[in-house]
C-alpha cells in the first residue's frame, strides 16, 4: 500500500472545521479555541476530472482545502513528530450541503448527511512533500462557473498542520493514505446543476495541482 494512492487505500476522511477564522466568522460561527473536526466516507471522494452531483433539494457549498495525505500509521504524534508522518498534499474541495448543515446545527445533531454525500470530496492527484517545503504558504483558488469564488492562503490557518496531526491522534490513530483536511478560506458558496468548477494549488508562484470538475444533478 503507498500514500500515493490515498483514494483507493486510505481508510478515512478527517476534516477540521472553521480553522480560517474569516470562513467562520462568514457563517456567523465562533473561531475555535481548539481544533475539532468530522469525518467524511472515502465512498465521497472523486477525482479530477469528474462530475459532482448535487442531490435534489440541497444547497450545495463549495470549500477548497489543502489535503495532507498522511504516510505512517500513528497515535498520541507530537506537533514536533508531525512532519515525520506527512507523505504529501493534495487538493480537495468539501463540498457540504448547507441546508442540512444548518438544520442539524440547530438541533444538536451530527453533520454527517451534509458533508458525506457521493461526491462530496473531489481531490486531484498526490503532491509529494517534498514538493512543498512549507505547506502555511499555499495558496488555494475556486472558480465557479467562470468567476473567482475563493482565493486565500494557508498562512491563514487558525491552527497549523502540526497541531491538527497531534490533536487528531490523540484521539484516534492516522493511518497510512488517511487525508487530512485543514479547513478553507472565506468565499464559500453555492455551486448549481450545469456550473463548471476550477481549483487551484500553488506553492511559490507555481501552480501544483489543477482540478476541475462539471456540476450535476444526482439521479
Amino acid at each position: 500500500m503507498s500514500a500515493r494512492t490515498f483514494v483507493q487505500t486510505g481508510r478515512k476522511i478527517v476534516a477540521i472545521g472553521r480553522n480560517f477564522s474569516e470562513h467562520a466568522k462568514e457563517l456567523g460561527n465562533a473561531v475555535p479555541m481548539s481544533p475539532f473536526f468530522f469525518l467524511k466516507p472515502t465512498s465521497s471522494y472523486v477525482v479530477s476530472p469528474g462530475k459532482i452531483e448535487i442531490p435534489q433539494g440541497c444547497v450545495v457549498h463549495h470549500e477548497v482545502e489543502l489535503g495532507v495525505v498522511i504516510g505512517k500509521t500513528g497515535r498520541n504524534i507530537s506537533a514536533a513528530d508531525a512532519s515525520e508522518y506527512i507523505a504529501g498534499y493534495a487538493l480537495a474541495l468539501d463540498l457540504t450541503a448547507r441546508n442540512l448543515q444548518d438544520e442539524a446545527k440547530k438541533k444538536g445533531l451530527p453533520w454527517s448527511a451534509a458533508k458525506g454525500f457521493d461526491t462530496f470530496t473531489p481531490v486531484g492527484p498526490f503532491i509529494p512533500a517534498s514538493e512543498i517545503a512549507d505547506p502555511h504558504k499555499v495558496r488555494l483558488w475556486i472558480e465557479v462557473a467562470g468567476q473567482i469564488k475563493q482565493n486565500g492562503t494557508t498562512d491563514a490557518m487558525v491552527f497549523q498542520i502540526p497541531q491538527l496531526i497531534e490533536h487528531v491522534s490523540r484521539i484516534m490513530t492516522l493511518e497510512e493514505g488517511d487525508l487530512l483536511l485543514t479547513g478553507t478560506p472565506k468565499g464559500v458558496g453555492p455551486v448549481q446543476p450545469g456550473e463548471r468548477v476550477v481549483a487551484g494549488l500553488e506553492y511559490q508562484g507555481k501552480e501544483l495541482s489543477r482540478i476541475e470538475f462539471d456540476a450535476v444533478a444526482r439521479n
